[in-house]
């Protein structure tokens, strides 16, 4: 059957709807797309995979291109991770109700953790914003719920309990997207979900005593900070401090042959600072006048993620002036997004931008070193990034470990999670119309991930062949 539905005419994120006007527009979606058709999906006669990784890997760091593969080589888990490509081009087609949110294009649920918030709370959420974009809401679920199905698989969950781990995050997500449609605006907008909080509802609805978990997690996250990756990727060279030399993972400025770092360390130097003014431009007043209280230290090139692997991703180091205390950024790049060719692309003049500005309308509490750049690599192109700390409280859910039951309520943190991000910039009365109270869209979801998942496995074991035949480079254990 083909994937092929009519669509609705699109409301954008900006669309000043009354209520019952947005209700009604909602509703009406339903008759030219029925919540059942997200059951189907069918690979398309053209679709080429690898040929897809292919591409996006043409414009990366040649010799990490195969640390990527090797990642994502692991299990059909971490294939999927570094695949968003693949299945935005997979999504494109099928049915959609025109609705749009700020996507987050890449919303796995191993790209949903803990965080800091700037009054210094763990909050959890979406935490990689490097494909957002405006899009269709449905991508974001969809890729959310044939995530948790191959992560069911992957911890040996059989296929009724990974039918149930899908459904409660879809059913968290209906009921989420009620919630925040019968809320205010600023209600909605300052809306988060507390680390803590979240934690004691998981033990009230498994019956756990859960408050080991909550001093563990608590003290791992907030242990990783600026002050802690000083300690564990630095160390003292002449009296100076250095990122420690461990390539390919991190790599120091110094060792890098052909770009800026590698001919001239004072010319080098000269043009990170100059880099480092033009990132300081895109902070608001107040944070310009926090970073202005540090200098600049060192940097290196740090290989890091899953599909992330191949973009130029630095860490820097900085120092304040007067007590010498650390901050350590990441610089990112950002290419165009993975939804662009099928959404449409960024409005922003910078990749980098696109990033923040989206994470900003998603995100209740966002870093408060969040910015962007632009600077000429030693390819002589021009490349945009985004910045943030490297650390700060992050903390990511070891999905390995979890039964199914604690991987059920992590599907329903995330399908909470996604509904907030989406409300805050989408027609959350439409799209809770839409869904309406019943079981109809999460089922179709259900069925949808299981049989994305079958080919996602698939995918996986051509991914495999294709290393072996020597198609792809693949270096493992890295």
């Amino acid at each position: 059957m083909s994937a092929t539905k009519p669509r609705a005419k699109k409301t954008a994120p900006t669309a000043h709807l009354v209520a019952e006007e947005t209700r009604d527009a909602g509703r009406e979606a339903r008759k030219e797309v029925p919540r059942s058709s997200h059951a189907e999906w069918s690979p398309g006669p053209h679709r080429d995979p690898i040929a897809i990784l292919e591409a996006q890997s043409a414009g990366r760091i040649q010799e990490l291109v195969p640390i990527r593969y090797g990642r994502m080589s692991d299990s059909a888990f971490t294939f999927y991770r570094g695949g968003a490509a693949i299945m935005a081009a997979d999504l494109a087609p099928t049915p959609a109700t025109g609705i749009v949110v700020q996507s987050c294009g890449d919303a796995h649920i191993s790209n949903f953790g803990g965080f800091a918030s700037p009054d210094r709370k763990l909050v959890f959420g979406l935490n990689d914003f490097d494909e957002t974009l405006p899009g269709s809401w449905e991508w974001d679920v969809k890729r959310m719920a044939a995530s948790a199905e191959i992560a069911a698989r992957d911890v040996g969950a059989g296929s009724k309990a990974a039918s149930r781990i899908v459904k409660a995050g879809v059913d968290r997500y209906r009921d989420a997207m009620r919630m925040c449609a019968n809320a205010s605006y600023l209600e909605v907008w300052y809306g988060r979900i507390d680390f803590d909080d979240m934690l004691t509802l998981m033990g009230k609805r498994t019956g756990q005593n859960i408050d080991e978990a909550r001093s563990r997690i608590t003290a791992k996250a907030t242990r990783k900070t600026s002050e802690r990756a000083l300690k564990k990727l630095t160390h003292e060279v002449d009296g100076k401090l250095q990122f420690i030399s461990d390539p390919p993972i991190i790599t120091p400025i110094e060792e890098i042959a052909g770009g800026v770092g590698g001919v001239d360390a004072e010319l080098a130097e000269e043009y990170v600072l100059s880099l480092i003014d033009t990132y300081a431009e895109s902070l608001p007043d107040d944070r310009r006048h926090l970073f202005q209280h540090y200098k600049y230290v060192h940097m290196a090139r740090k290989v890091v993620g899953v599909g992330s692997v191949g973009t130029r991703c630095w860490v820097v180091l900085f120092m304040s002036h007067r007590r010498g205390d650390p901050l350590v950024l990441q610089v990112k790049e950002a290419d165009t997004s993975v939804l662009a060719p099928h959404a449409g692309p960024s409005t922003s003049a910078n990749q980098g931008q696109r990033v923040v500005e989206g994470q900003r309308l998603t995100q209740a509490a966002s870093d408060i070193f969040l910015g962007w750049l632009r600077a000429t690599g030693a390819d002589q192109l021009e490349h945009d990034f985004y910045l943030r700390q490297l650390w700060d409280w992050k903390f990511s859910a070891d999905l390995s470990t979890m039964d199914e039951i604690r991987l059920t309520e992590y599907s329903t943190a995330c399908g909470a999670a996604l509904a907030l991000a989406h409300a805050r910039s989408g027609d959350r009365v439409a799209i809770a119309s839409y869904l309406g109270k019943g079981d109809a869209f999460s089922n179709a979801l259900v069925q949808f991930s299981k049989t994305y998942a079958d080919q996602n496995e698939v995918d996986h074991q051509n991914f495999l062949d294709a290393i072996a035949s020597g198609r792809l480079v693949a270096q493992t254990g890295v």
